[in-house]
């Protein structure tokens, strides 16, 4: 492509939540085109870019730690923090005294069981899990260019503004984390919101039971809605609402909870949200990437150029099937597509 080795015109192939399927990382980055050179993964013209979530779940997350540590730290990829990275600083953060807590994110069979396969795959390597640690707080939470936007999970123009003044930057400090326990400061707002995504209080007395089994009384939201009328137009997660509270209209408070893409905007994209089906632009200038590879879904990757409407032909995949064996429950068997 002509000028491609511009700055403006290189690629960029935009990579979804990984949670340690790292096999199945290395089969997407080979179909890509991305060859290893002393021992990392580049490519002559493009960059990837990582959503977020590398950790948590999966069965190889310190191999996939260190392949795209390496990839960032030799210009092949950049990255974006994403919730787990986030969780993971809080759970082993110890809280301040006098805060009334042991750890910035509380030690609960919940929590537990999130972090629970990063830490017992880092048991034999604890020098290099708090190394990690150190690494992610110089991940920044969003990158902004002039033709293209990524976040883990939401793009609110306020608060990024509001972040880049306060912190002049992208990246968060360990001050930073210890205010964000409290989920009602700016701190908390910015990292739920950013590394979560917005969401909307439940009717009263109606809740939902998630895949997860976690019963929740909100219901998260998409961030470009178009002139949204009734709770089906705006809900944006797994786990479908009940139809009589789907078809509900939203109320005026409601609806100026919500925030809004403008369709002029550059392109952004997501993770985050456990898509499933055929990848497709949610919007000509909204992608989420997150296809629920650690779930046997995809790891899906958008091959960015210079582009300002998002196209459906410019995704990529990787299929991961359901181990044959069933005596290695941790092995990942993917399909290139």
């Amino acid at each position: 492509m002509a000028g491609q080795t511009s700055t403006a015109s290189r690629g960029y192939d935009i990579i979804g939540d990984i949670h340690g399927c790292a096999h199945t990382l290395e089969r997407l980055l080979q179909q890509m085109g991305y060859r290893k050179q002393n021992g990392i993964y580049q490519h002559p013209r493009r960059q990837a870019i990582f959503i977020g979530d590398i950790i948590d779940r999966g069965p190889r997350i310190r191999e996939a730690l260190h392949l795209v540590r390496d990839m960032v730290e030799h210009g092949a990829a950049r990255i974006v923090m994403g919730n787990h990275e986030y969780n993971a600083l809080g759970y082993c953060t110890r809280a301040r005294p006098g805060s009334g807590k042991q750890f910035l994110r509380e030690h609960n069979p919940r929590h537990d069981r999130l972090i629970k396969e990063t830490l017992e795959q880092f048991d034999a390597y604890p020098h290099e899990w708090n190394d990690f640690l150190e690494w992610f707080y110089t991940i920044p939470l969003f990158i902004e260019e002039e033709h293209f936007r990524v976040v883990h999970a939401c793009w609110d123009q306020d608060l990024i503004d509001k972040f880049r003044q306060n912190q002049g930057g992208a990246c968060i400090d360990e001050d930073f984390l210890h205010a964000s326990a409290a989920i009602e400061s700016f701190a908390g707002q910015v990292m739920d919101t950013l590394l979560r995504g917005t969401d909307l209080r439940l009717p009263p007395g109606v809740k939902i039971t998630g895949r997860d089994g976690y019963v929740r009384e909100f219901f998260r939201t998409k961030f470009w809605a178009d002139n949204p009328q009734t709770y089906a137009d705006v809900v944006f997660q797994p786990d479908p609402l009940p139809p009589e509270v789907a078809s509900m209209s939203l109320r005026e408070d409601e609806r100026k909870q919500l925030i809004t893409y403008p369709l002029d905007a550059p392109p952004v994209f997501v993770g985050h949200y456990w898509m499933d089906g055929e990848p497709a632009p949610l919007k000509s200038n909204v992608a989420c990437i997150d296809y629920s590879a650690v779930k046997y879904g995809k790891l899906v990757a958008y091959r960015l150029d210079d582009e300002k409407a998002l196209s459906r032909d410019k995704f990529v995949w990787v299929e991961v099937d359901r181990p044959e064996q069933p005596d290695y429950p941790t092995s990942e068997d993917s399909v290139a597509r």
